[in-house]
């Protein structure tokens, strides 16, 4: 669970001590270095500052940081299962290489099993570690500036081809056509359940989707389209405020998002988001709720459908809406991901704050970060 750690003094201390009480149970990642440590690693400490922390290798995987080679902190998973130590050590040798299901049947595994493992383990498929690992990396030095073929080298892609086939797949377009300008920008953000697309113009956020979303090329295509294909790649307003926003959130601090947005959808659907900003964190409604609560009692069908055209996670918490009968149903990120979000938001209480109204805080000391990229 997101809260159930010491504030982030206590585990910064246990780090300095090496306290091998919170092994296995707390992560350190650095954010000066890029890599993730038991807080029993022997290596120097870094500065306070530089330090976050997590409950599990899977976040600090999807927080975009790289595992230690002094402390290991992959080893305890891997000696527990020799499928996943076998698979951690191939593609720590071949970061490189495109990974698919036929390496992992040469291997002499059960693509379910390992399936399972790694799931279990991480939170997410060795096939996904694989890519995210070489993706972000690329992504990220583009939106840093670099050249296409820095980019390629920091992500460890074999050739430019491979390089902006896999962006291609992604964005819809190769890295070499999308630049530093335009009236749209793309941007990388990591948080503790997965890897997220923000694009935002100068002012409005515009999409923020976590990048293994069936329909994001679908709605990123959408977006070119309607700029007239003038999508960017980098920074702007709304995605650092919206990063910051994101960090709060996860920390337990606010589910307050006031990053300013940009709907794109019929009058019906705008109605339906708008609707949905107004489920305090920590309730649920059904669709046939919003379709009430919206004037349109009989439109529960067509709430559904706009639910799920919902391009705004988080921001516009389409996880909150349930079926009549208490089921999780449909969700573009991942029913995993959803009960994670309504576990995270039951953490929440409201309070009154007579300068900005109700804002939303923590029950517990826990704390977590959220890396921006």
């Amino acid at each position: 669970m997101l809260f159930d750690l010491p504030d982030h003094d206590a585990l910064y201390q246990a780090l300095v001590d090496r306290d091998d009480r919170f092994d296995g149970q707390a992560y350190v990642c650095v954010s000066s270095t890029g890599i993730f440590c038991r807080l029993t690693c022997p290596a120097r400490k870094p500065k306070r500052e530089n330090c976050q922390f997590f409950g599990s290798v899977g976040e600090c995987l999807d927080a975009g940081f790289r595992p230690c080679k002094r402390c290991h902190p992959l080893r305890p998973m891997a000696d527990a299962d020799p499928a996943v130590a076998t698979l951690l050590a191939a593609l720590e040798e071949r970061p490189e290489h495109r990974w698919s299901e036929a390496d992992i049947t040469r291997f002499g595994f059960d693509l379910s099993t390992v399936r399972r493992s790694f799931k279990r383990q991480f939170g997410m498929t060795f096939l996904e570690m694989a890519r995210q690992r070489r993706l972000r990396e690329g992504f990220v030095a583009l939106c840093d500036g670099a050249r296409v073929i820095d980019a390629q080298v920091d992500a460890q892609f074999e050739s430019p081809s491979a390089f902006r086939a896999a962006f291609a797949r992604l964005l819809g377009r190769p890295p070499g056509s999308l630049g530093r300008e335009g009236l749209l920008l793309a941007d990388w953000i990591a948080t503790p359940l997965g890897d997220m697309i923000a694009v935002s113009s100068r002012t409005e956020l515009h999409l923020l989707e976590f990048v293994e979303r069936k329909a994001l090329r679908r709605e990123l295509d959408q977006l070119q389209k309607a700029v007239k294909g003038d999508l960017g790649i980098g920074s702007a307003p709304p995605t650092e405020q919206i990063g910051a926003e994101l960090v709060e959130f996860f920390a337990g601090r606010s589910a307050r998002f006031q990053t300013p947005l940009a709907y794109h959808g019929s009058d019906f659907a705008r109605a339906v988001w708008d609707q949905l900003r107004q489920i305090p964190a920590g309730q649920t409604r059904s669709y046939s709720q919003i379709a009430a609560e919206i004037g349109r009692p009989s439109a529960t069908r067509a709430v559904a459908r706009a639910n799920g055209a919902n391009q705004i996670a988080l921001v516009v918490p389409c996880h909150r809406v349930i079926g009549a009968d208490g089921a999780l149903t449909g969700y573009g990120g991942g029913l995993w991901r959803k009960q994670r979000l309504l576990d995270i938001e039951r953490q929440f209480r409201q309070v009154d704050n007579a300068a900005s109204g109700q804002v939303l805080g923590r029950t517990s000391a826990g704390t977590r970060v959220l890396t921006g990229q």
